[in-house]
Formats: C-alpha cells, sequence, structure tokens
C-alpha cells in the first residue's frame, strides 16, 4: 500500500513535514520495486534522515517546492536492485581518496564515504539492520577483520 502526506505509517507522524515527505517518497519507490512494506518503511526512515541531515539549503528547498507524494505515483525501479537486500556491507579504506567506504557487495556505488572508521562502521550498522545482513570491516592495509 501506497502513502501519502495525509496517509502514512503512524511511526512517521513525529518528523517534521519536509522529512516525512521524503520518507514517503522513498518508501512508496521502495515499494514499487517489490519491498514489502516491514522492510520499506524502516529503510525510507533510515534513508530519509541521512537525506534530511545532510542535504544543503538548495535541496532541501527544491524537494519542498516538489508536489507531495502520492499514492498513484510512479517510479524508476529499472535502477533499483533488491538483489542487493541480502548482500553484506563492506567497510573499507580508500587510500587514494583517503577515505572510508561503506559499499553492499555487488553495489556499483558506494552508500557513503567517511573521514572516520567509527562513522563508517557505524552507518554500515544502520544499512545492515535495515536488510538484515552483515557488516564486514577491513584495515587500513585491506586485510579483513
Amino acid at each position: 500500500m501506497a502513502w501519502n502526506m495525509q496517509d502514512y505509517p503512524d511511526s512517521l507522524k513525529n518528523f517534521d513535514a519536509l522529512q516525512r515527505k521524503k520518507i514517503i517518497d522513498i518508501a512508496n519507490a521502495l515499494l514499487d520495486s517489490g519491498y514489502s512494506e516491514d522492510r520499506a518503511i524502516p529503510i525510507a526512515t533510515s534513508e530519509g534522515k541521512d537525506w534530511y541531515e545532510n542535504a544543503s539549503d538548495k535541496e532541501l528547498k527544491e524537494f519542498d517546492e516538489e508536489p507531495n507524494p502520492s499514492k498513484n505515483d510512479t517510479h524508476d525501479t529499472d535502477s533499483s536492485n533488491p538483489d542487493l537486500l541480502d548482500e553484506d556491507v563492506v567497510v573499507s579504506y580508500d587510500s587514494e581518496a583517503g577515505e572510508w567506504t561503506v559499499k553492499s557487495v555487488k553495489a556499483e556505488r558506494a552508500a557513503g564515504t567517511y573521514k572516520y572508521k567509527t562513522e563508517a562502521v557505524e552507518r554500515a550498522r544502520e544499512i545492515a539492520e535495515n536488510k538484515d545482513s552483515n557488516v564486514v570491516t577491513y584495515t587500513k592495509d585491506g586485510k579483513k577483520e
């Protein structure tokens, strides 16, 4: 069941309206991609929170000006990859960039990059918990921990 700004899960009622809008938009896209409601809600909540905290003022303003999500919206499901749901989340060091990366096994791009390993591991745990998968960490010199 898709949601809109008037009809959404109770777990979203205490979010700022713009943050809720983003979470609903993400959740609806996940539902269109074949995710169950039980998985779509926590994943969308985590990703929506992350987006809201890291979005620039310009991004926030632009998204605020977009139409509210509706139950009949269509989403690009060709670029989503439900096969990644069961894949472990890897934390490794990119020596060229000088930062820690968080990336699901088989993913084409990183879910995030971080200055400190502790931040990367924290984010990897959030992602893995939402996907019900594991976190695999590596040392700076590439050895599996």
